[in-house]
């Protein structure tokens, strides 16, 4: 029997957060594990004293963004599934990019923003200009830090380019080729331990360019070609990732990597596939916490 600590987000209590939550614990216990779940808000303040005893705990599930905590909690000796590092890669859209580039994995032509500061802006944007130039339009602008296909916007204009930018200097952004083959719909690869264990396809029914389900796209099971599987799962593991949702695009020339989820929800993929993916996360951590 093995105990570990799952460590969720004390501010992020909706249904369907409860509901992945609840489906990680259930999951646990045919693996022979129980999951004590704290949040951060509870952990944060004791984790480095002696209220905090990490000899409990085999390891920590850690379903929330809150990196140094996580590095916190690695540095009391525990092992974090996913680690802090690559969560930090996943959460942050540049050091996704800038990984996956050094990787050589495939992904739509991308330009990082130059930093501002929110008191200071954007003086002027003729930097846009080559970003056009680049990348042709429309462009895609994304904050570098979101989810659920929030915070991206498509830009058909220069006008509306340079809104856009003005609107969030000081945010962290990066910009985009938009891959027309892709509009509208994508696949979802959901990779553990190094496997695919479930994919489906997702399509806008608005029109709209983002195909996430939390806008209200559709989906239907799939089954990734090689191609697709062997990006996704090169990025997992570009990435440091023990699991992981890979949003993979049809390129022209080939499958291109949108983004990769560290904590991807997974209600979804089981209504579609019938694919439990708590149920594949529990009995990988099994595995690796038996060859320990």
């Amino acid at each position: 029997m093995f105990k570990g600590l799952m460590v969720v987000n004390a501010f992020l209590r909706t249904t369907k957060f409860d509901d992945i939550y609840h489906t990680l614990l259930e999951a646990a216990r045919p693996e022979g594990i129980l999951l004590d779940v704290m949040t951060n808000a509870e952990l944060s303040p004791v984790v480095d004293s002696f209220l905090f005893d990490p000899a409990l705990y085999d390891f920590v599930l850690f379903w929330d963004k809150d990196v140094q905590l996580a590095m916190q909690l690695e540095q009391r000796g525990l092992r974090v599934f996913n680690s802090a590092q690559s969560i930090l890669r996943c959460d942050d859209k540049a050091l996704t990019y800038l990984t996956l580039k050094q990787a050589g994995l495939p992904m739509p032509r991308t330009i990082l923003a130059p930093k501002t500061f929110t008191n200071i802006g954007y003086p002027q944007l003729s930097f846009l200009d080559d970003v056009a130039k680049q990348l042709g339009w429309p462009v895609v602008v994304k904050e570098c830090f979101g989810s659920f296909g929030q915070q991206v916007y498509l830009c058909r204009t220069m006008d509306e380019l340079q809104q856009t930018v003005a609107d969030h200097a000081g945010t962290p952004l990066l910009f985009q080729q938009l891959i027309s083959e892709s509009f509208g719909h994508d696949v979802r690869v959901n990779v553990v331990g190094g496997k695919v264990v479930a994919s489906m396809h997702r399509r806008s029914t608005d029109g709209d360019f983002r195909s996430n389900l939390t806008r209200g796209g559709a989906m239907e099971p799939w089954t990734a070609t090689p191609e697709q599987a062997g990006v996704a799962i090169r990025a997992v593991e570009a990435l440091g990732l023990d699991f992981a949702g890979v949003d993979v695009l049809f390129g022209k020339d080939g499958p291109l990597i949108c983004e990769v989820n560290s904590n991807a929800h997974f209600k979804t993929t089981l209504e579609c596939t019938g694919v439990n993916m708590a149920a594949e996360i529990m009995k990988y951590i099994a595995g690796k916490l038996g060859t320990k």
